[in-house]
């Protein structure tokens, strides 16, 4: 990707010959043009992505830079709600004000929307407002039935009221002492950082060109308009960190520049005029992260009316609780801090509306973050009215040399906002020769890993390799149908169930696999990129994350060939993310802020040297000196496995310029035998997926990673695969597969493109195995007899 954007910057050199000279610029969009982008997009939060998105479907030629890592500001630290937002309907009511209400109405249109782009990141979440005065029922159920209408045939669910009994019962967390009953309505839930991901790849898979850690230092301009054509960028990444090239600093050619950068778009606006008055007014919202028993899994609950008049969320998610959000005049900064007295607000208000028997902790902390929320300022506003009173709303704005900024709005609005940024960028950028379709298309436009992805995918998931349910369903509900991808690239427990993923905690259903698929696939560069924005394991749990840091550290550097110095870089700033950022606490809680910076300093040290320690244990477990590991043996006298298998084949992928070209794993056909009697609840043993990897890979075509569906019963039935229960394929099962799962073998548009690849080729395998072999198990098919006098009677 890089080396694309430092293509757009490569001006074709004039030659000596002055009638050469001529012919070029008569050329006018020669081939120099050729890698001049339509668009470059400055910012990777939910904007920026989703411009992206918008462009590149539209067929525009588009790049995209991030300074930091996609979705590492506001868009990872939001609510994760998907709302039209009942307060501001309730503003719109009261102060008569129709900015807010057209908000409301458009922001309820989005959401149905939102969840049909994306549907396994986001679903409907109950949300209760309990009620503690009778004469509020018929106020919040008024609201609520208005915010239905608002939403009209795009409406999730009615909302409704709910005796004290029933809600006590839906919320048993919930305070009972005065309680008279509770509304509830419908909203959408989402998990932000994922979403910001699947925006990313969606783009890339229309074409675009995306960077992270690119940072934008100037905006080019040509001298005799004044216009801008592009911007000079830096990589900000060591060249250790990965093969991104010796160019730190380029130019990026674009016929148009936008800016997307959220809270950070004032800065963008100086580069373009020092001059320039500010358009973005930041207000901080703190969140703090709960043990999953606050809360039930399944309804979340909405304070109206908090003890200082703001409105916080209390909802469940990935498994725990999370609480917020103030709302309060901030600076601009990278990396909010959420202050401890906002803490300890979130915990007053919480333990306010649970019942007495619930202590409500600093302890029970796992995290707490801030996020700027990018508000548009109002120019007609006091100054001492701080942030309440502003709207959520965007706008876009348009330099006088060219530079077009989209901001404000919020993460259910990325969509619209991002139409309404491309249409005035094909206008004023002059881009309609080059737009191939009419106007925009992102709302039937289903974001990468949705395609193929159903609620019950799970359990194939279970069926085909063999994982927990729990991992399963996490791997489902976070990467849709790339799931399968995720799982081609676990490694084999060892253990009798479950057979693949490895936890990096024992207590979250994140796997090591996807620390892998995360730098192949998804644009990890550092390790805090995978433990905050591509598991979030860093939002559910900072000392979860500390403790999955040496296994991530592990896996990363031997897949981006980190030096000893940027493993301990990379810890280290990883440490300093979770203090800073995420409200690790390294002295215990409680402690007093008396001991300082320097104390501090020196227990980050100290925690610094304890991750070394223990990467490099991680490591040597992984990588012992023979380059196999011991299965283990299973007592009892039922079988002695001993078997060896490599724990790093996964790290091959279909991706990787060259497959694997040994299989350092061998199974005994007993060995065999025995895990089929072992592990019947999987389609496949341990060790059969890398042994069809390696198969695989000898038949693959070296460019494509793709072997015809003619080769597979050869390769099912070669001499490695021998034990594995394929012996008795036949043609016959193949094409009946194949015509299972709709692949026809002659002029299909897989074997157009070369053939099936890897996931297909597993798919295909474990369907082989389903409807064409019998497993050693089965017994005589001669029918037994029961004698009536055990049968329990009968004639």
């Amino acid at each position: 990707m890089l080396e694309r954007l430092r293509a757009s910057g490569r001006k074709p050199s004039l030659p000596s010959n002055l009638k050469e000279k001529e012919k070029v610029v008569e050329a006018k969009e020669g081939e120099g043009d050729d890698d001049v982008f339509d668009l470059l997009i400055i910012g990777g939060g939910a904007t920026g992505a989703g411009v992206a998105v918008d462009a590149a479907s539209r067929g525009l030629k588009v790049a995209l830079v991030e300074r930091d890592d996609f979705s590492s500001g506001t868009s990872s630290k939001s609510t994760k709600l998907v709302h039209g937002g009942v307060r501001y309907l309730q503003k719109a009511v009261f102060e008569l004000d129709l900015q807010q209400y057209n908000l409301v109405r458009e922001a309820l249109h989005e959401r149905k929307i939102f969840l049909q782009t994306a549907p396994y990141l986001s679903a409907m979440l109950p949300i209760m407002l309990p009620i503690y005065k009778y004469w509020q029922v018929p106020y919040y159920l008024a609201g609520c039935k208005l915010y239905d209408i608002l939403a009209g045939k795009e409406n999730m669910e009615s909302s409704y009221v709910m005796s004290k009994g029933k809600a006590l019962e839906a919320f048993p967390m919930l305070k009972g002492k005065g309680l008279v009953g509770a509304v509830v309505y419908y909203d959408g839930q989402h998990n932000d950082s994922r979403m910001n991901v699947a925006l990313v790849m969606t783009a890339v898979k229309h074409g675009a060109t995306v960077a992270n850690y690119v940072e934008v230092t100037e905006l080019c301009k040509d001298p005799t308009t004044g216009k801008l054509v592009g911007a000079k960028v830096r990589d900000t990444l060591p060249t250790s960190n990965k093969k991104r090239g010796n160019e730190k600093e380029f130019e990026v050619r674009a016929r148009g520049v936008i800016n997307a950068t959220g809270p950070f778009a004032d800065s963008i606006l100086t580069l373009d005029n020092p001059t320039h008055a500010p358009i973005v007014q930041p207000s901080s919202g703190v969140h703090i992260t709960l043990p999953g028993y606050y809360s039930p899994r399944t309804m979340g609950l909405l304070d109206p009316a908090t003890s200082d008049g703001r409105v916080i969320f209390f909802l469940p998610w990935q498994g725990n609780t999370i609480a917020g959000t103030t709302d309060s005049p901030s600076k601009v900064e990278r990396e909010p801090r959420a202050s401890e007295e906002d803490i300890r607000w979130l915990l007053e208000e919480v333990r306010s509306y649970l019942a007495s028997d619930i202590k409500v902790r600093r302890g029970d902390v796992l995290s707490a973050w801030s996020g700027l929320r990018p508000l548009v300022r109002d120019p007609s506003s006091a100054e001492g009215k701080g942030t309440a009173g502003l709207v959520r709303s965007h706008l876009t704005h348009l330099s006088p040399s060219g530079l077009l900024t989209i901001a404000g709005g919020k993460w259910t609005t990325y969509r619209k906002m991002a139409e309404e940024t491309v249409d005035e960028a094909v206008k004023v950028f002059g881009l309609e020769r080059k737009v191939k379709t009419k106007g925009c298309v992102t709302d039937n436009v289903r974001l990468v890993g949705s395609d193929g992805w159903s609620r019950n995918m799970f359990i194939g998931l279970i069926q085909t390799y063999g994982l927990e349910t729990d991992v399963a369903r996490h791997l489902s509900d976070n990467y849709g149908d790339r799931a399968w991808t995720v799982c081609s690239l676990a490694e084999p427990t060892g253990e009798t169930w479950p057979l693949h993923g490895k936890r990096l905690v024992p207590q979250y259903p994140f796997i090591d696999a996807e620390v892998t698929y995360a730098i192949k696939h998804e644009y990890a560069q550092t390790a805090t990129d995978v433990l905050a924005r591509r598991t979030r394991l860093s939002f559910l749990n900072t000392r979860a994350a500390l403790d999955a840091l040496p296994t991530v550290i592990a896996i990363m550097s031997k897949e981006l060939g980190w030096t000893k110095k940027e493993e301990k870089r990379q810890i280290r700033e990883t440490i300093r993310y979770l203090v800073g950022s995420m409200g690790l606490q390294l002295r215990g809680y409680g402690g007093e802020e008396k001991e300082g910076k320097q104390e501090e300093e020196k227990r980050m040290k100290e925690v610094e040297w304890e991750v070394v320690r223990r990467a490099g244990e991680v490591r040597r477990e992984r990588e012992p000196e023979s380059g196999l590991g011991v299965l283990g043996y299973l007592s009892g006298g039922l079988v002695a496995l001993g078997s060896l298998f490599t724990p790093s084949f996964w790290r091959s992928s279909l991706s990787s310029s060259s497959p694997s070209s040994s299989l350092s794993a061998t199974y005994s056909p007993q060995q065999q035998q025995n895990e089929i009697r072992l592990h019947g609840r999987a389609r496949f043993q341990p060790s059969e997926i890398s042994a069809l990897r390696h198969a695989f890979s000898e038949y693959a075509d070296s460019e494509t990673h793709r072997v015809s569906s003619k080769e597979i019963v050869r390769i099912v039935k070669g001499p490695e695969m021998k034990g594995y229960g394929y012996g008795e394929v036949t043609e016959g099962d193949l094409e009946y597969v194949l015509e299972e799962m709709r692949i026809s073998r002659e002029n299909s548009v897989q074997e157009q493109e070369g053939g099936v690849d890897f996931e297909e080729f597993i798919e295909i395998c474990g369907n082989l195995k389903d409807v064409g072999v019998t497993p050693s198990t089965v017994l005589s098919k001669e029918r037994k007899r029961i004698p009536v006098e055990k049968s329990g009677g009968g004639v």
